[in-house]
């Protein structure tokens, strides 16, 4: 920023130096050597007078670019005493000095505010570069990794030489599980790793987090559910056994003792067949409910081949097609990808297809335009996928997380391991089973093979 009279005052001595050297080549062609060496003088004279001027105010911006640079914002020109033109740049200097000084505190002011949110985050963050120098640590992640201080990521070998290797050939947007032991405690850690650019450098950005805690509390929500439901069928089950024993007891029993034969009529004894008839059958469906938590428990070991998709969902759609209420509905089996091949165990994946098909085929009972589609492919990701696809009511939202509980049902015939048992499949599997619902618009359920 120049003033308006500097520029009036670079003009009018680029003006005089100027005529100057014009008079001074007319008195020379004249002749007339004498005025023409005075004139040459005057010239001289002149130009280093500008130079000296420019000089002035290039060495008081340098001067003043020089102190913005260290970040010193004390520097300050006097406004009053000099030229005008002087007293304006001296006065423009100062007023951008002020500017720069507003920016850099208020810049300084947000780096603190976001270090000290990074300081009190409960998730471990860090950032080195190529070379694997580390440029940034909170201290949770010293507190994570029990070591301090982290100058380079070759000091985490001494933590831990896999942690090390993990770091070492981390991609970007890659995510890994590590269980990391040490003489206080043994956690397991969560590592997501990204790419920033600063200053035109690459930066590998590292977030750790210590997910035990949350496994903790999925873990005791998971039992919480489980005792809620087996609290439940146990109930269901033995409250009429104990009522219906109470008042057979009481035909054979009273406050007296033990009732004479004579006393018990044919009414009773037929009450007391067909009360020990119900009592049977709570028994035997108590029974079936401790076989079905044991078929749970022992679920094999994967025999893992190669299995051609195709050829396995044509044999899901045979074996679905018995079930009652198939030929009311519109099925379709889509391949994206063709010639698909998953590792998996035939027996148990064809289970699990089965048994969410059947779920959709249930669903679909007196549903208009009831669509079913079991789509094969490979997600963007390069993972394998089979999702079931249905158009019918749909999972209300208040019983989303319940529905993969064991021994959770919303049929009146159902078991409750159906789903549990499938998502249990898939974890062998090392894949995943995901759900998505929009009611009466959506139902899906995700086979997803690692």
């Amino acid at each position: 920023m120049i003033s308006k009279n500097l520029y009036v005052q670079l003009i009018m001595r680029v003006v005089i130096l100027s005529l100057t050297a014009l008079i001074m080549a007319f008195s020379f062609f004249k002749e007339q050597y004498v005025l023409s060496a005075l004139l040459f003088v005057l010239f001289f004279l002149q130009t280093s007078l500008l130079i000296k001027y420019l000089n002035q105010s290039n060495r008081k911006i340098a001067f003043f670019f020089n102190s913005i640079k260290n970040e010193d914002f004390t520097l300050r020109f006097p406004e009053k005493g000099n030229l005008d033109s002087f007293n304006e740049l001296n006065q423009s200097l100062n007023t951008f000095n002020n500017k720069i000084q507003e920016v850099y505190l208020k810049n300084q002011a947000q780096e603190q505010y976001y270090q000290e949110i990074l300081k009190q985050a409960e998730i471990g963050i860090l950032t080195f570069n190529k070379k694997g120098h580390i440029l940034f640590t909170n201290p949770r992640i010293e507190n994570l990794l029990n070591y301090t201080p982290l100058n380079h990521i070759k000091q985490l070998a001494q933590v831990d030489k896999n942690l090390y290797e993990i770091f070492k050939n981390i991609t970007p947007f890659e995510r890994q599980l590590f269980q990391l032991t040490n003489e206080r405690e043994t956690i397991q850690l969560s590592i997501k790793s990204n790419e920033i650019a600063l200053n035109n450098e690459k930066l590998t950005l590292i977030t750790i987090q210590d997910i035990n805690n949350e496994l903790d509390k999925k873990e005791t929500d998971s039992w919480i559910k489980l005792i809620r439901v087996l609290t439940h069928e146990i109930m269901n089950s033995v409250t009429p056994i104990t009522s219906i024993s109470e008042s057979i007891l009481s035909y054979y029993k009273d406050e007296k003792g033990i009732v004479l034969a004579e006393q018990i009529d044919k009414n009773k004894i037929y009450n007391t067949a067909k009360g020990l008839e119900v009592i049977k059958n709570q028994g035997n469906d108590l029974m079936s409910f401790v076989k079905s938590y044991r078929s749970f428990l022992n679920v094999p070991t994967p025999d893992k081949t190669l299995i051609k998709v195709d050829q396995l969902l044509e044999k899901v759609k045979m074996l679905v097609s018995q079930e009652k209420g198939f030929d009311n509905i519109s099925f379709e089996l889509i391949n994206v990808a063709k010639n698909l091949e998953i590792y998996a165990d035939d027996k148990l994946i064809t289970q699990v297809l089965v048994n969410l098909t059947k779920n959709a085929i249930q669903s679909l009972k007196g549903a208009d335009n009831a669509q079913l589609k079991v789509i094969s492919g490979i997600t963007e990701k390069n993972k394998k996928y089979i999702i079931i696809k249905d158009n019918g009511p749909g999972i209300p939202p208040d019983i989303m997380d319940q529905i993969f509980v064991p021994f959770y049902t919303t049929k009146n015939d159902g078991t409750g391991i159906g789903l549990s048992l499938s998502k249990q499949i898939m974890h062998l599997h090392g894949g995943s089973l995901k759900v998505y619902s929009v009611p009466h618009k959506e139902t899906s359920f995700s086979l997803i093979f690692e």
